[in-house]
């Protein structure tokens, strides 16, 4: 998930915000694996605990264990976290599969690197590339309107409105091109629109991180001044489908960030691949079972179905860490070293108050925030006639984003290999907003019970697109539907989410911690981590693990290889701007392109 996911809220960012187009870059070769440090060195022998078994704590152990030293990953659950598939329970007949299923389906964009590098290291048998080779790219995105509004279509990548070069004045031609093609604003409101896109891209950082950090997108894209419709989509879905956060509170800086990556991932600058990417089978089968498979080749060990309880402090390090195992029996574990992979809200109650006293900066933890964003799959006996990629129901009041999969599982057919041989796709579907009433029983989802919110969610799709007369979801093909099954006690007083997202309001920047703490042998792990991409992602989840393993590295005193820990892409053309925007901020002024 968009993500953790989450990657896939990220979709809306590029194609539709601040879309421009062009070109992509063909992915780069793989990166080779580090050679394992010969018996003797520093490296050799040494113990490392990975506490948390999601795409942060695969990272770390892939990291650690290319370079020697002896991994034991815990994971309470299953490996691959809020990335993982799973089984649909007694779906299977016939000698097939269960039908799969997951938190929320993939996205992996072509503005991640760091991801795609530890893909390339997964081998997979026929592919040269090890399971990026299972990446595959959707052909267009659809925005699905309800009210008889029409649905807007824009293939990907997008023909035409591609600038000779990226200055200011050829980005406002490409963004307005596209802006007046796909959304259908009035016109000055699409020039301002455009205007402060070029705010945000020529910026400087200190702008970014001082101002845009603290100013709501709701109010840097003035949406009140502005038609319900800029809102709606400019606005209140960008936020909603990318960060799971209220424009009201959302970060400009962090959907600036993204906006900005996917318009130059579009204009093909800097990009691993196309701007929107998914997997060609169930997540497990593409990705994590290799991944397990691999590690488990390079010595890295698994303990499945233990529980971290209490990272324990003691003489300036963490002495061990309070675990239980799958029998429930309190155990201790100890290493030479610690990585906490754990989702924030979960790593977080691990700390205990010595380790807190040790570093200030873990308490500042308390303060950032999640909120839901969660899958359900609905199992079709038909293929619908949607789009051949994303849609976005941008008038649901759940903000619902979906795929339909099994067309873009080229290699297996899908009804003979899974469940009882009926269901022909799987329309998978993230919720993200889980705190407004519903179209059909008036009550948020959280409200709703699993079968309440299966029906309001089907109904909402049929709303947003079997509204121009043509029954494109019928009742008759529905085959049967799974709700991700961290969501328990809905339709009661207090219900949970195991999975949660971070969110990123106004501010909470500022809160997130570094990959190295102040306890030598006590390292960060996780998509809340601060890395350069500003977004609760897989990306972020990979990036951070690398730069968590360097720490180490450093603390452990290893001559071998640090991660490459690569940054955003930055558009060199636009560094000058950013440059004059920087001797502007300093001296209290605008940015040139800010007319209020």
């Amino acid at each position: 998930m968009a993500g953790t996911g989450s990657s896939r809220r990220t979709f809306i960012a590029g194609a539709g915000a601040a879309a421009a187009t062009g070109a992509v870059v063909a992915g780069a070769g793989a990166a080779p694996a580090v050679a394992a440090p010969a018996a003797g060195s520093p490296s050799a022998g040494r113990r490392v605990a990975v506490l948390g078994g999601g795409v942060a704590g695969l990272t770390a152990a892939h990291e650690l264990a290319e370079r020697g030293y002896a991994v034991t990953v815990y994971e309470r659950r299953a490996l691959g976290g809020k990335a993982r598939s799973m089984d649909v329970p007694g779906s299977a007949r016939g000698g097939r599969r269960p039908l799969p299923a997951e938190h929320g389906f993939r996205f992996i964009p072509g503005i991640y690197h760091n991801l795609p590098d530890t893909m390339r290291r997964i081998p997979f048998p026929g592919n040269a590339r090890g399971v990026w080779d299972n990446l595959v790219a959707p052909r267009e995105m659809m925005f699905a309107r309800a009210a008889g509004r029409e649905d807007l279509r824009a293939p990907i990548p997008w023909p035409e409105h591609s600038p000779a070069e990226l200055t200011p004045e050829e980005l406002r031609r490409a963004l307005t091109g596209i802006l007046q093609t796909l959304v259908r604003l009035p016109l000055h409101e699409t020039a301002y629109f455009v205007d402060r896109v070029l705010v945000f891209l020529t910026s400087c950082d200190e702008r970014r991180t001082e101002v845009w950090e603290r100013t709501p997108w709701w109010d840097f894209v003035r949406a009140e001044r502005m038609s319900n419709e800029y809102r709606r989509i400019l606005a209140v879905g960008i936020t909603r489908n990318i960060v799971a956060t209220k424009a009201e509170e959302a970060s400009t800086r962090t959907v600036g960030t993204l906006g900005e990556a996917f318009v130059f991932n579009l204009l093909g600058r800097g990009a691993d691949g196309p701007p929107d990417r998914i997997l060609n089978l169930p997540t497990n089968e593409a990705w994590i079972d290799p991944w397990e498979a691999h590690l488990r080749s390079l010595g890295v060990e698994f303990r499945i179905g233990w529980t971290v309880r209490e990272v324990r402090y003691a003489d300036g390090r963490v002495s061990g860490v309070a675990v239980e195992g799958p029998d429930g029996a309190p155990q201790t574990v100890t290493a030479d070293h610690y990585v906490s992979a754990l989702p924030v809200e979960h790593a977080r109650r691990t700390w205990s108050a010595a380790l807190r006293a040790a570093d200030p900066m873990l308490g500042r933890c308390d303060r950032l925030q999640t909120d839901w964003m969660t899958g359900i799959q609905f199992y079709l006996t038909e293929r619908a006639p949607l789009v051949h990629g994303h849609l976005n129901c941008i008038d649901s009041p759940w903000s619902l984003t979906a795929i339909q999969q099994a067309e873009h599982w080229p290699s297996r057919d899908f009804p003979a290999a899974y469940g009882d041989g009926t269901a022909v796709d799987c329309l998978s579907v993230d919720i993200s907003e889980w705190d407004k009433p519903g179209i059909l029983y008036g009550k948020t989802a959280k409200q709703c019970t699993r079968e309440e919110v299966a029906r309001e969610v089907w109904a909402q799709l049929k709303a947003s697109l079997n509204d121009t007369g043509k029954t494109l979801l019928a009742d008759s093909k529905l085959h049967s539907w799974f709700l991700d099954p961290g969501v328990d006690g809905l339709g009661t007083p207090h219900p949970t989410n195991q999975d949660e997202l971070l969110i990123h309001p106004v501010g909470t920047l500022h809160n997130r911690p570094s990959a190295g703490t102040r306890i030598p042998n006590f390292f960060l792990s996780g998509d809340y981590v601060a890395v350069d991409i500003d977004l609760a992602t897989m990306e972020g989840a990979n990036a951070s693990a690398r730069a968590a393993v360097n720490s180490l590295l450093d603390r452990d005193g290893s001559p071998a290889p640090r991660c490459t820990v690569r940054p955003m892409y930055r558009a060199p053309e636009l560094e000058a701007a950013r440059r004059h925007d920087l001797w502007r901020h300093r001296l209290g002024l605008r940015n040139v392109f800010d007319l209020g």
